[in-house]
């Protein structure tokens, strides 16, 4: 017996290292020779379509990524699940979309898993849901269903939107009809405006209910504006979820099914990274993760893990204070005797804070009268004054009070409404009364936790990594509005504990991740540095820069650095430039200022010719555009950073592309300021390690608006002499494409 259980032993163990190594060994060779058989059926299966080599060498390198990762629930006392990450900068032209969905979903369907898509913004994820990913599923031998993912708040909210349209603004159902305007604001409006809003609601709930409309605001011919959009978008703050009277036919949710039975789920990065841990998108240890346009994940964590405080406006805790006092004494909560004590502690230590801000701070906002934009002073190294260390920590603890009691009235409502579902209509009011104020709330905690951190000095003598951390002062109406604000500053960081802890296997793809010809400076940002995980890949265009296209840099006399005497220069010089435009061009400006004089600049004879991108909204500025080119007609866009990246402008619809002046960031920002100053302090060169590698990036960016195709012959004009008169000008020309590069002087 003793032999037979020696046996039973060694045959567990024998069973064990053969389901963590070797049958994964096996299967991982497998996987990868499918999918990339899966891509290559794919692209022959396309009439006309020529294999690319670059395109296939991607197709590989993902497919071998991804069979490698480790994915599933990993058994108590087992080693660490293999990761394994992909990073590929893929140049333009190289067919990226196909060469990560193709063996990333067949993949999937293998393996018994699922794909997460995210790319940086709504248009690309609805070009991938409409465009590219039904015509995948028309060449791939497996089908499968594919869903879009989008926040909470791009849809409508059925009951907000039917109590808007059925009722007036004063009516007691309606009083968040304009939540974000100051009261006085919503009287001084015209009463021909207010029925004019009350119209416009009343149209959409007749499109939703008829099925013109499926409730997303993105699938409006001219989708509304944040002001109107607002007051009837859903969030989760004030949603009861299945408990909701209309939970049956509600849009969002109707769009949640279809996420259930999708093997390929496209998010975009700020609802990925926003619904870490809510279980919104499904489990990135048990999915396949590809990230489109990656160089857009950094500074998404930093936006998305920033938050403010209004230390003026306070009203609505009063308010918030009364209707959780109110609901909750229906509910018969317990916790109702702390709202009294946590609403009024929070009043006043958030009063008391922006009296010592202006105590503190307050002849520096003063001082910045002409600034555009809110005054800002930032703190030094993170370390706020310790008057203001107390009245902090009492906001935080008042304010995490008060959330637990909005906590227990929530559980309360939404446990009555299960029990009394002929009230299920009144109750969940109810519930989004207390909940549209909520956000403001835990707004409040979160930055006072963050405000809150001090940096620390290591026991190496090294300091902490400090939080950035800035107030405003600004005036609306008849307020005069301090704030509170606060921003990790390393997104590397970030990213590594939120996102990077839960990912088996990912692939990360742009036309940019290299900087000044090396991926240090992405995979610093990204939390990637130093990952035995992590691979990397470049696969250059099929383009041939060189005949395709000339960049002409033009050096300027005037220092660029020299505002005024380098706009001015400039300008004339893009007057003679854009007069010999004879199809599409694209002007990119670094400043509205920049754009502004260079508008009052242009001759009366060449002003028809001329769209400007503040003028008109950018769907109806490129149809203008590409009309007027189709007609023969000269068109020149005058833009500014945003379009520098996303358009798509071949052939004849951008043969010149002027760049005004080098795009380096705002000098000051104040997580960017926060930055340097700490890479100061330990040692570093903050121009050398954060502001010329980030330009790169944006630059290669800008400049790849120029080629678009293989057939496309474009001049690209850069006007900042800089860039071929610098030793970091030659580091930025080394991450763009190879054009043939003409220097001439002024």
């Amino acid at each position: 017996m003793l032999i037979k259980k020696k046996m039973h032993v060694v045959l567990f163990s024998l069973l064990d290292r053969i389901t963590r190594s070797e049958i994964p060994a096996m299967s991982q060779k497998k996987w990868a020779t499918e999918a990339l058989e899966s891509f290559d059926a794919v692209v022959a299966a396309i009439p006309g379509f020529r294999v690319r080599e670059g395109q296939r060498q991607m197709a590989a390198q993902i497919a071998q990524t991804l069979a490698a990762a480790q994915l599933g629930k990993v058994e108590e006392g087992a080693p660490e699940p293999k990761k394994s990450i992909a990073v590929v900068q893929a140049g333009t032209g190289v067919g990226k979309s196909l060469a990560y969905a193709a063996p990333a979903i067949a993949m999937a369907l293998a393996r018994g898993t699922r794909v997460v898509i995210s790319t940086a913004t709504v248009a690309l994820q609805e070009q991938l849901v409409n465009k590219d990913l039904p015509a995948l599923a028309q060449q791939l031998p497996m089908p499968f269903k594919f869903a879009l993912a989008k926040g909470r708040g791009r849809f409508v909210c059925k009951l907000k939107l039917e109590r808007l349209a059925s009722s007036g603004e004063n009516s007691e159902d309606a009083d968040d009809l304009f939540a974000e305007e100051a009261a006085e604001q919503r009287k001084a409006r015209p009463r021909a405006e207010t029925e004019a809003r009350m119209q416009f609601y009343a149209s959409m709930a007749d499109a939703l209910a008829s099925g013109e409309w499926n409730g997303d605001r993105d699938s409006l011919p001219n989708p509304p504006e944040a002001e109107a959009w607002g007051p009837v978008a859903a969030e989760g703050s004030s949603c009861t979820g299945k408990h909701c009277p209309v939970f049956s036919s509600c849009t969002y949710y109707e769009r949640r099914k279809d996420m259930v039975a999708a093997q390929v789920i496209v998010a975009n990065h700020d609802l990925l990274l926003s619904s870490l841990g809510a279980r919104l998108l499904p489990e990135l240890s048990d999915s396949l993760l590809i990230l489109d346009e990656a160089h857009h994940l950094p500074q998404t964590a930093l936006s998305q893990f920033a938050c403010d405080m209004d230390l003026s406006r306070l009203q609505w805790i009063d308010k918030l204070a009364s209707r959780a006092l109110r609901v909750g004494q229906l509910m018969e909560v317990d916790e109702l005797a702390d709202i009294a004590g946590h609403s009024s502690g929070l009043r006043e230590h958030l009063s008391e804070l922006a009296r010592l801000v202006m105590e503190t701070y307050g002849d520096t906002l003063k001082g910045q009268r002409d600034r555009f934009g809110p005054a800002r002073v930032r703190v030094p190294r993170g370390d706020l004054p310790p008057a203001l260390l107390d009245p902090l920590a009492q906001v935080m603890h008042h304010a995490s009070g008060f959330l637990d009691v909005l906590r227990a009235i929530a559980k309360a409502l939404k446990a009555e409404i299960k029990d009394k579902p002929d009230e299920a209509q009144r109750l969940s009011q109810l519930y989004a009364q207390v909940g549209t104020l909520a956000p403001r709330l835990e707004a409040v905690h979160d930055t006072a936790q963050l405000l809150s951190q001090q940096p620390e000095t290591r026991e190496d003598g090294s300091e902490s990594v400090p939080n950035a951390k800035w107030f405003t002062l600004e005036v609306d109406g008849d307020y005069i509005v301090v704030k509170g604000h606060a921003s990790p500053i390393l997104p590397g960081a970030t990213l590594r504990h939120h996102l990077w802890s839960q990912v088996r296997g990912a692939v990360l793809t742009s036309a940019t991740l290299t900087s000044c010809g090396s991926f240090d400076f992405f995979l610093r940002e990204a939390g990637l540095a130093n990952d035995a995980a992590v691979q990397t890949l470049e696969v250059a265009s099929p383009f041939d820069y060189a005949a395709q296209g000339t960049l002409i840099a033009h050096q300027t006399r005037a220092d660029p650095r020299e505002a005024a005497a380098f706009t001015q220069e400039m300008v004339h010089q893009l007057m003679l430039d854009i007069s010999r435009v004879e199809a599409g061009a694209l002007v990119l400006f670094t400043s509205r200022e920049q754009m502004r004089q260079a508008v009052d600049a242009l001759p009366t004879a060449m002003r028809a010719q001329v769209l400007v991108q503040t003028a008109m909204p950018r769907a109806m500025l490129l149809a203008e555009h590409r009309n007027r080119v189709e007609q023969g007609l000269p068109s020149i866009i005058f833009g500014m950073q945003s379009f520098g990246e996303g358009l798509d402008l071949p052939g004849a619809l951008c043969e010149s592309l002027f760049i005004t002046k080098l795009p380096f960031a705002p000098p000051d920002d104040p997580v960017g300021e926060s930055r340097a100053e700490w890479l100061r302090s330990s040692g570093r060169n903050p121009f050398n390690d954060l502001v010329v590698p980030a330009t790169a990036i944006r630059l290669a960016q800008w400049v790849g608006r120029a080629i678009r195709t293989e057939e496309d012959q474009a001049h690209v004009y850069c006007y900042d002499r800089r860039l071929v008169a610098t030793s970091y000008g030659a580091q930025l020309l080394k991450g763009l494409p190879p054009f043939t590069l003409e220097k001439r002087a002024a």
